[in-house]
């Protein structure tokens, strides 16, 4: 699966015009390019760029976001996703967010057992993540109501001073039942993500794959 480096993150969020939070604590200090340079498009030429775009380029733009967000997913899942969540019952934006909410690197990220989705990811890989005591390494998995999500013991050593779950200001959303002590989570309830919070304009995804 393709996947952004280290190095282009930054250009990631540079392209969007907002933080994607892809590179963990690096956001929320003053080393973030955005603090530093502002929402430029990267290149030697970004300043120039800068122009109006279609409805088509909005729409790709929104949808592009999304995809960055939920930690560099491929065209291909994105779209298995949306297609998932137009056969669902209620509405199509409500569904697609709460598809993407409930992937297990997403859950393990919005727990604060990480420092980022990518980072998630990387320890589901690596089978440092148990649902329900058991190693999983599958990040696409969906969590259910009534899952535990946890690290394992020797990763919880390691990184607990700097998982975003160690800071107490830190809250978990409401869907998720944070036991900061033993670094896991319990799913209480299906995820109900507000797009305005969220920063996703789901009905320019909606009307991008309605073409």
């Amino acid at each position: 699966m393709s996947r952004s480096t280290v190095n282009t993150k930054c250009r990631l969020c540079r392209t969007e015009g907002t933080k994607l939070f892809l590179k963990g604590a690096r956001c929320l200090s003053p080393k973030c390019p955005l603090e530093k340079k502002g929402a430029i498009i990267p290149g030697m030429h970004g300043l120039k760029r800068a122009k109006k775009l279609s409805d088509y380029g909005i729409q790709l733009r929104a949808k592009q976001k999304a995809k960055r967000f939920y930690g560099g997913l491929t065209e291909t899942q994105f779209k298995n996703y949306y297609t998932k969540a137009k056969k669902l019952k209620g509405l199509v934006g409500a569904n697609l967010l709460t598809l993407l909410e409930r992937r297990l690197d997403n859950a393990v990220y919005s727990a604060g057992l990480s420092l980022s989705r990518s980072h998630a990811r990387s320890l589901v890989s690596h089978r440092q993540v148990l649902v329900n005591g058991a190693p999983l390494n599958i990040a696409s998995y969906s969590v259910k109501v009534g899952d535990t999500i946890s690290l394992a013991k020797n990763t919880a050593t390691k990184i607990s001073d700097t998982v975003r779950a160690a800071d107490k200001d830190f809250k978990a959303p409401s869907w998720l039942d944070l036991e900061r002590a033993k670094f896991s989570a319990k799913i209480v309830s299906l995820p109900i993500i507000d797009p305005i919070q969220s920063g996703i304009d789901i009905n320019l995804i909606i009307e991008y794959y309605s073409r």
